[in-house]
């Protein structure tokens, strides 16, 4: 929400209906303060449709504020934790009496960080469970994540220098047109290949290299001017690939 700009058209229709003190009103990016002016000379606009609209914008615009507190004062939490402060510290700042309501009630803030990081399931709900296990979830597909690029790691050791033989020994493959397509794909991306994404491209691209030759030596009995380099670049690129 770009609420300086709504803060602007509102303070423009108090210019418009000649409040007296609109000089005296914060600045657009001072939003509580100008939230405050624009509540207190509410009167100054005699236009019946002129108040509605402030009043709704004014109610929108608190309730932004509202969730942008939750957002922050959860952040704050956050790193006091991380300083050493207790739960107890923390109690008389979070207006609560005891640390079991103070880490409670931080679980509830908890739930507004995670709603604003838009997961999945949609707003979570403000209890510890739900917030706990929202966590859980993240927590799981962020080591699904680091699994996906171990693994790609790994694909990547063993891809790679069968790739790069085959750009190498290019000359002594079969110059089909196919052949010479995919080997210029390897060749594009084989330099800056460290994604999983691009990892597989690779793999499709070596796949497609083996497919084509397979095909020129089942049409032809062999492979007409392959030298021993290339038969062999072709034979451990033909091993890691399906």
């Amino acid at each position: 929400m770009d609420s300086a700009a709504i803060i602007g058209k509102l303070r423009k229709l108090h210019e418009d209906a000649e409040d007296p003190e609109i000089g005296r009103m914060a600045a657009d990016a001072e939003l509580f303060q100008a939230l405050l002016y624009l509540e207190s000379h509410a009167a100054a606009l005699k236009d019946d449709t002129a108040r509605r609209t402030a009043a709704v914008q004014r109610v929108m615009l608190w309730e932004y504020l509202r969730e942008q507190t939750d957002l922050h004062q959860a952040q704050a939490i956050e790193h006091a934790r991380a300083a050493g402060a207790a739960w107890a510290e923390l109690a008389p700042a979070l207006a609560v009496n005891a640390p079991s309501a103070a880490y409670n009630k931080a679980r509830r803030l908890k739930a507004a960080v995670l709603t604003d990081a838009a997961t999945e399931d949609g707003p979570v709900r403000r209890t510890p469970e739900a917030v706990q296990k929202v966590e859980q979830q993240a927590a799981a597909r962020a080591a699904a994540e680091r699994r996906a690029q171990h693994d790609a790691a790994r694909r990547h050791q063993l891809l790679a220098p069968v790739a790069r033989r085959l750009i190498e020994h290019r000359q002594g493959l079969d110059d089909g047109d196919d052949v010479t397509y995919w080997l210029d794909q390897i060749a594009s991306v084989l330099p800056n290949c460290q994604t999983p994404t691009q990892i597989v491209s690779l793999e499709t691209y070596v796949a497609a290299v083996v497919r084509h030759l397979r095909k020129a030596e089942a049409a032809n009995g062999r492979l007409a001017g392959m030298d021993t380099d290339a038969q062999l670049a072709y034979a451990a690129a033909a091993e890691v690939v399906p």
